[in-house]
């Protein structure tokens, strides 16, 4: 649904500001559109100091077996706050023994605990509890996002904050209606089957947004009847312990929603090799990615991976130019670019193509960065490791010979600011355009023939999301038919609905999260014959 559409727009078009492209900025469900016009969103009116506040009240400890504990080696991890480049606080430090804890925490919730005994409409109702805490608290918990993340404090509160909390209400009433099927057999027998859950579930959540990426772990879990075991990022642990308060608040069991703060090769490793745990689930880099599908095939542990991405975007010549220049900034400039579905690799057609770079070019020119607590479109990236890779790549660009338009550095000062950067007469065979940069880097290449554009489209070693930009029916089923990608999106960018799934094709991951298909990652299948005696039919 597009916000010039859903007779919002008086009210929301100063908040999402001029060059953001507010007539397409499609990421808000009729939830969310609904949950704004609820409720004023304002936007530069709180301070960083104010989030810190909440951080100093969170408890800065793990999670385990319902209390909050320190870690066994009495370490603790800075939290860095992106605008500052300053630790803000410090949390403790998980690692093999906290993970070793936690395990046995979840498993002897699972074992013996009332979570996976309780009756499935009880477990969706303390799902709802929990959904209806987070939307009491939503302010807290859009704040400590754009504390820990660097996100613009509007979106934490118009997407981030309401999305996660319908993911929450979404998989509550899943919970009742999980079920098997009874199945013809010959003789006097019947069969039918149990969609079991599987037992204590490691998940690792990445730093791009910590709090609705828990959300599509945990919620699919938990209405199953699993246990957890949460790692955070090391960059973004804040708003995961916000979450376990309230999930304690909710009614959740002790050992049911375990949570621990720490690093990947240590406390992610640990959570990943530990035999306890019956299922992983890891969203992040296809790196990491293929190093955990490597350990937990050694013990066929099921896991799903959702992973990179390098996203393909054809415009094609017949659209609104005005319009398609909006939705695709959008679709690569949101969240800094820090988004594994990004349009990262834009294809417009030789038809319009100049004039399609004048406008982005000026789209990306007067986008704002700044105070992501302020009136801006773009605050800083996470963190240094993520800031310096993407000034890498823009060096790439320059020494490969792609146009450098605007941007291409960082913004001097404190803070891991980098410019809205727009690239052209990118070549496919470009490190900027083969590979992830997961920052505010857009690379614009020219198309003319529809056969061609797929064959481009294509051949990238990822595959998880696209988009079409056409007014031509056949252009759009033959282009969304022909590229290999988990999601296309037609005519919009970055929706996301708890209903439908999402996740990738190739080196963009196994399995796939929310909607109905994301039960089948989190139960087992198990099938029961009984006989039939003097059946009155069979």
């Amino acid at each position: 649904m597009y916000l010039a559409r859903s007779g919002l727009v008086a009210a929301v078009r100063p908040l999402l500001g001029s060059t953001l492209g507010w007539e397409s900025v499609s990421v808000f469900s009729n939830t969310q559109l609904r949950a704004l016009s609820a409720q004023p969103l304002r936007k530069g009116d709180v301070t960083a100091e104010e989030a810190i506040r909440h951080a100093d009240h969170l408890p800065k400890k793990l999670l385990i077996d319902g209390a909050w504990v320190d870690a066994q080696s009495g370490k603790t991890m800075p939290v860095v706050d992106p605008r500052t480049e300053e630790v803000v606080l410090r949390v403790a430090e998980g690692d093999k023994a906290d993970v070793d804890a936690a395990v046995a925490a979840a498993r002897k919730a699972f074992d013996h605990g009332p979570w996976p005994r309780m009756s499935a409409k009880e477990r969706g109702r303390v799902m709802y509890r929990l959904a209806d805490l987070m939307e009491r608290d939503r302010e807290e918990l859009a704040q400590l996002e754009t504390l820990d993340n660097g996100k613009p404090i509007f979106f934490s509160r118009a997407a981030d904050v309401p999305l996660s909390f319908d993911h929450l209400r979404y998989y509550a009433g899943w919970a009742d209606k999980i079920q098997g099927k009874t199945i013809p057999v010959d003789g006097p027998y019947w069969a039918y089957t149990l969609h079991e859950p599987l037992g204590v579930v490691g998940q690792i959540i990445p730093w791009n947004f910590p709090l609705l990426m828990a959300a599509w772990k945990i919620a699919p879990a938990l209405a199953c009847g699993n246990t957890i075991v949460l790692k955070t990022a090391e960059q973004t642990p804040l708003t995961a312990m916000k979450l376990g308060q309230l999930a304690l608040e909710a009614g959740l069991p002790p050992g049911v929603l375990n949570i621990i703060s720490g690093y990947g090769p240590t406390a992610g490793a640990a959570l990943v090799g530990n035999p306890g745990v019956d299922k992983i689930a890891f969203t992040g880099s296809t790196e990491v990615g293929r190093k955990i599908a490597g350990q937990v095939a050694q013990s066929l542990k099921p896991c799903t991976l959702e992973l990179g991405g390098k996203s393909p975007v054809v415009v094609c010549k017949d659209v609104d130019i005005d319009k398609a220049v909006a939705d695709t900034h959008f679709a690569l400039f949101f969240n800094h670019g820090q988004c594994c579905a990004a349009g990262s690799r834009l294809y417009v057609h030789e038809a319009i193509y100049d004039e399609f770079i004048e406008k982005a070019v000026k789209a990306a020119t007067t986008r704002r960065v700044g105070d992501p607590f302020g009136d801006v479109d773009q605050g800083p990236q996470v963190d240094q490791d993520q800031y310096n890779k993407i000034l890498e790549y823009i060096d790439h660009g320059k020494n490969e010979g792609a146009t450098l338009q605007c941007g291409g550095k960082a913004r001097a000062g404190k803070g891991y600011y980098v410019e809205p950067t727009v690239f052209t007469d990118v070549k496919d065979s470009m490190k900027i355009s083969r590979e992830e940069i997961f920052g505010p880097v857009q690379c614009i290449s020219k198309w003319s023939k529809m056969d061609e554009v797929i064959q481009r489209a294509n051949n990238n070693a990822y595959g998880l999301a696209a988009g079409v930009f056409s007014n031509n029916i056949d252009e759009v089923n033959t282009l969304s038919r022909g590229i290999k990608s988990g999601t296309v999106w037609v005519n919009c960018y970055n929706l996301y609905d708890s209903a439908v799934p999402f996740g990738g094709y190739k080196d963009s991951g196994l399995g796939r999260e929310k909607g109905e298909y994301a039960l089948s990652n989190y139960t087992q299948v198990k099938a029961v014959y009984q006989p039939l005696v003097n059946p009155a039919w069979r």
